[in-house]
């Protein structure tokens, strides 16, 4: 089976090949937008690889939350090649990805939304995945709802970037860590049995999870809460 994977929710943007089990990625390199990197980089792995586009059996693709740009790159950069070559699409929420790259058992994964927030949710290890727990949320760091039982483990770039949600898992004595990010290798693992199971959907019905629909503060808003204009 081939699967391609592509997970840019992140700064840290990447594409993946899964060829019957063996893993191939490449990484966005730093300071460029992913839209400008993505596609060359998927270009040069399928090459690489010796693959054609009209001979993978799918395209997983994360599906957010995250950065809202970087998800509309991935989302329209899997659907364009889905369409092209009749595939179907897999969509993976880059909180599943982290809480898979973090392992455990019972993972809270949480991610940095910005704008003083964080996207969060708490997922158990399932059959050939993480499942979700509940709803993803977004919430401000001090909201952010934590696991009442013990054993539970913690990841996520939100974590270093709020001092007070990293004070409360610390608190709460669960294991952190903090530089989780989510890469399209994990994707395209999670998504393989999927594919397998013939749970992918049509290209046309694919859309970014983002979960709240503002992109950013007003003026008006930085002010207030002692920002600049």
């Amino acid at each position: 089976m081939l699967i391609l994977a592509l997970e840019t929710s992140t700064e840290l943007g990447s594409c993946a090949l899964w060829r019957d089990g063996v893993v191939a990625e490449r990484i966005c390199p730093p300071g460029k937008s992913h839209s400008e990197t993505l596609l060359p980089l998927v270009r040069e792995l399928l090459a690489e690889a010796g693959v054609k586009v009209g001979q993978l059996d799918a395209i997983a693709f994360g599906v957010g939350p995250g950065a809202f740009t970087g998800l509309r790159v991935a989302c329209g950069a899997a659907q364009g090649l889905a369409v092209a070559a009749n595939l179907p699409l897999i969509p993976v929420t880059s909180l599943e990805t982290m809480a898979a790259q973090a392992g455990g058992e019972r993972v809270l994964a949480l991610l940095d939304a910005r704008m003083g927030e964080v996207y969060s949710g708490s997922f158990q290890r399932g059959d050939d995945g993480y499942v979700l727990q509940g709803d993803i949320r977004v919430s401000a760091p001090d909201a952010v709802s934590l696991p009442a039982e013990p054993g539970w483990i913690a990841c996520g770039n939100a974590i270093a970037a709020y001092p007070v949600l990293a004070g409360r898992l610390s608190a709460a004595g669960m294991a952190i860590h903090a530089d989780v990010l989510p890469t399209a290798a994990t994707v395209v693992r999670l998504a393989a049995p999927r594919a397998t199971r013939g749970e992918g959907i049509d290209a046309a019905l694919a859309a970014p999870l983002y979960i709240r629909d503002k992109v950013a503060k007003t003026v008006a808003e930085r002010l207030s809460e002692g920002g600049r204009a």
